[in-house]
C-alpha cells in the first residue's frame, strides 16, 4: 500500500519569518489519519526567512533530525554545542532526558530544511548533538544510509531508534530499486525533482507513506533527491 501525500494536501502554518509544511499531525495541525508511521511522529517542511529562527527552548526524550536543502541553520544548545548547518548537511539531537536549544538563519537568503522527529527506544538518555556534511557525489544513483540506529550503518549519524535515513539523488531516467523486510514500513520525500514510485508519480516535496510493500522501485523523471526513511511496523 502506497499512500501518496501531495505537497498541496500538506498541513500548514505560517507567519513573518516561518512558512512551514507539515507531513504530519503537529502544532495547530490535526488529522487524524496522518499522525505519524510507527516511531516517526513529524517531518516538517519548513521556510526560515533571514536573521530569524526558534528562541531557545526545550525537547525531552525525541530524535530530532534537521536536513539542511537551501541556506544555513545555526545550532546553539545549554550544553555548549554550537554548529553551523549548511545546505545538504545534516544535525541529529537527542534530546533525551532534556536539553534546551535555538536556531537561526544567520544568512542572507531563507533557509529550507526538513525537521524530523521520531520517537527513540529508550527514555532519559543523556542528550547530545552532532553534525555531519554529506557530498552528494557519495549517493549518486543508490540509496546511502545518513541517520541510523542499525549497527550494520556506522558511517551514518547516530539516532537512538531501529530505523534509517536513506537518500539518493538520480539524474533524469536513473532507476533505484530497494527491497523492504515483511516487518518494515517507510515513509518517502521527494527533496527537489520529480519521481515514479512503483508506478505512480510525485512531484517535488510530496510524500508517500510506504506498507506492506515488497520493495520501493523508484524512477526519476527529472533530476531528484529523494529521502525514505526506513522503520519499524511497531516501536
Amino acid at each position: 500500500m502506497i499512500d501518496i501525500r501531495p505537497f498541496e494536501t500538506l498541513g500548514r502554518f505560517s507567519n513573518d519569518w516561518l512558512n512551514a509544511r507539515y507531513h504530519f499531525s503537529f502544532a495547530g495541525y490535526n488529522n487524524p489519519s496522518r499522525n505519524g508511521v510507527g516511531p516517526l511522529l513529524v517531518w516538517n517542511d519548513d521556510e526560515i526567512q533571514p536573521g530569524k529562527g526558534f528562541p531557545m527552548h526545550g525537547h525531552q526524550n525525541m530524535e530530532i533530525i534537521t536536513y539542511v536543502r537551501k541556506g544555513t541553520i545555526f545550532h546553539e544548545d545549554h550544553l555548549s554545542n554550537k554548529g553551523l548547518t549548511p545546505a545538504g548537511d545534516i544535525q541529529v539531537m537527542s534530546a533525551g532526558s532534556g536539553i534546551l536549544h535555538s536556531e537561526y538563519n544567520h544568512g542572507s537568503e531563507a533557509t529550507t530544511l526538513f525537521q524530523i522527529w521520531l520517537q527513540p527506544s529508550a527514555e532519559g538518555l543523556p542528550p547530545r548533538w552532532e553534525q555531519k556534511a554529506f557530498a552528494a557525489r557519495d549517493y549518486q544513483g543508490g540509496f546511502r544510509a545518513l541517520v541510523s540506529g542499525q549497527q550494520q550503518y556506522p558511517e551514518a549519524l547516530h539516532i537512538h531508534q531501529d530505523a534509517t535515513l536513506f537518500g539518493t539523488h538520480l539524474a533524469k531516467g536513473d532507476s533505484l530499486k530497494q527491497t523492504i523486510g515483511h516487518d518494515r514500513q517507510g515513509y518517502l520525500v521527494v527533496a527537489a525533482g520529480q519521481v515514479d514510485l512503483n508506478g505512480s508519480s510525485l512531484g517535488e516535496r510530496a510524500g508517500a507513506l510506504i506498507q506492506k510493500e515488497e520493495f520501493l522501485e523508484l524512477t526519476a523523471l527529472e533530476n531528484t533527491e529523494v529521502l525514505f526513511f526506513d522503520l519499524p511496523v511497531s516501536c
